[in-house]
C-alpha cells in the first residue's frame, strides 16, 4: 500500500507552525496597553477605545475609526539577500500608523500578515521582533496577525509583509486640510533614508548599474549598500504628540502629509483645497543617499522628488505665527530634525519649488 501523502509532503509542517505560534504570544504582549481585552486562544483581538486608567484616561464623544494599510515592497529583497530580518517589521509598522497620524488620529493597534514558502520559527521570530519593536515605538497594540505557508507561491527563503493600522479621532478633530489656507506655513521632518519606497529603482541602480553588492561599502554613505538601505522609516507618533501637547489641531495645526510614494511632488498637494498650491525651498538637509542615487541615475530634480521622498519623511501645515515655535518643539521635545521648507499660496492645486523648475500641477482645479 502507498505511503500516505500528508500535509508536511504539501509543504506544510503543523509541528513546525505549532513553534512558530509559542514564539509570537511574548512579542506581541509587550506592546499591549490596559485597553487591550486578552482573549486566550481566541479568534481575534479586542480593543476598548474608552477607559478610566488614571491620567491615561480617553472618552471619546463622536469617535471616528481611522484605518491603513501598507506592505514593504522591494526593500525586503535587501533583507533576504543579507539575513537581516529584525527591521523590515518597523517598516511594515511605520507605513501603516503615519498614515494614521496624518487625520490627526491616535493609533490604536495593528495586525500583521505574513506569508511565506515554508515555516521558519527563527525567521518568523526575527520579523515579528522588527513589528513588535516598531508598535512600542508607535505606542499602537499588536493585536493579532496572520502567518501564511504558501509552498506554491514563493521560492525557498522568500516572504512578503502587509500591515493593517486602525486609530481613532474626534470627529471634531479630523484634519481633513480644509483648514488650510494661504499663509500657512510647511514644516518638513525629517525621513530616516529612504523609507519604504522607491526600492525597485534603487536597487536596480544600486546592483546593476553601479555593479555593486549589498555588503559593498560606498564611501559617499559612510557604510554598506545594505546597512543604508536597510535603515527603518521613522514613526512619527511621539513627534505629533509633543505638537499636540502645545498646540490645538485644527487651529494651528492644519494639515499633515505622509510623504511615501509619489514623493513630495504628488503626496503634499492631496490634503489642499482646490485653489491653493504649496511653493517649497529646499532648505533641509538631504541625505547623502539621494545625491549618490541621482548621480548613478542621471535622473532631473522632478523625477527624484516623486519617487524619492528626499529626506522629508512627513509634513506639517501649521498657521504661520506658530511655524518657528513648532520646529523647535519638534527638535527638543521629539529629538526629530525639522525645518519650514515653505507655504500655501493661492494657485491650481500642486507643488512648486522656488529654489529649481519644478512646478507641477495635482490636478486641473
Amino acid at each position: 500500500m502507498a505511503q500516505p501523502i500528508d500535509y508536511r509532503a504539501a509543504g506544510v509542517d503543523l509541528d513546525v507552525y505549532a513553534e512558530t505560534m509559542r514564539r509570537l504570544p511574548p512579542l506581541m504582549r509587550r506592546t499591549y496597553t490596559p485597553r487591550v481585552l486578552e482573549w486566550p486562544d481566541g479568534f481575534a483581538g479586542l480593543f476598548r477605545l474608552n477607559d478610566n486608567i488614571g491620567l491615561l484616561s480617553r472618552t471619546y464623544r463622536d469617535p471616528v475609526l481611522v484605518s491603513a494599510t501598507d506592505g514593504v515592497g522591494t526593500k525586503l529583497k535587501v533583507a533576504m539577500a543579507v539575513g537581516r530580518h529584525e527591521t523590515v517589521g518597523i517598516d511594515l509598522v511605520a507605513m501603516s500608523v503615519n498614515d494614521c497620524l496624518c487625520a490627526g488620529a491616535e493609533p490604536l493597534f495593528f495586525l500583521d500578515y505574513l506569508a511565506m514558502s515554508r515555516d521558519d520559527p527563527e525567521l518568523t521570530a526575527a520579523i515579528v521582533q522588527g513589528i513588535s519593536d516598531g508598535c512600542r515605538e508607535a505606542e499602537v497594540a499588536l493585536l493579532g496577525g496572520e502567518t501564511a505557508i504558501l509552498p506554491d507561491f514563493y521560492a525557498p527563503g522568500e516572504y512578503d509583509l502587509a500591515g493593517f493600522c486602525v486609530g481613532v479621532v474626534e470627529r471634531k478633530r479630523w484634519l481633513s486640510g480644509q483648514e488650510i489656507r494661504a499663509g500657512d506655513r510647511v514644516i518638513g521632518l525629517a525621513s530616516s533614508g529612504l523609507h519604504s519606497n522607491g526600492y525597485s529603482l534603487a536597487r536596480k541602480l544600486a546592483f546593476e548599474v553601479a555593479g555593486l553588492e549589498p555588503t559593498s561599502r560606498v564611501d559617499a554613505l559612510g557604510r554598506t549598500v545594505a546597512e543604508e538601505f536597510l535603515e527603518p522609516t521613522r514613526i512619527y507618533t511621539r513627534a505629533l504628540k509633543a505638537v499636540y501637547r502645545h498646540y490645538r489641531v485644527k487651529r494651528i495645526v492644519h494639515g499633515i502629509a505622509h510623504i511615501t510614494g509619489g514623493g513630495l511632488i504628488e503626496n503634499p498637494p492631496r490634503i489642499l483645497p482646490r485653489g491653493l498650491a504649496f511653493r517649497l525651498t529646499r532648505s533641509w538637509e538631504v541625505p547623502p543617499v539621494f545625491e549618490w542615487l541621482q548621480g548613478l541615475s542621471g535622473l532631473p530634480d522632478v523625477e527624484m522628488f516623486r519617487v524619492f521622498n528626499m529626506g522629508i519623511g512627513l509634513i506639517l501645515v501649521v498657521a504661520e505665527y506658530y511655524a518657528d515655535a513648532v520646529v523647535r518643539t519638534l527638535r527638543k521635545e521629539a529629538e526629530v530634525p525639522a525645518w519650514v521648507i515653505g507655504e500655501v499660496v493661492p494657485g491650481r492645486r500642486g507643488v512648486r519649488f522656488t529654489d529649481r523648475e519644478i512646478d507641477v500641477a495635482y490636478d486641473d482645479a
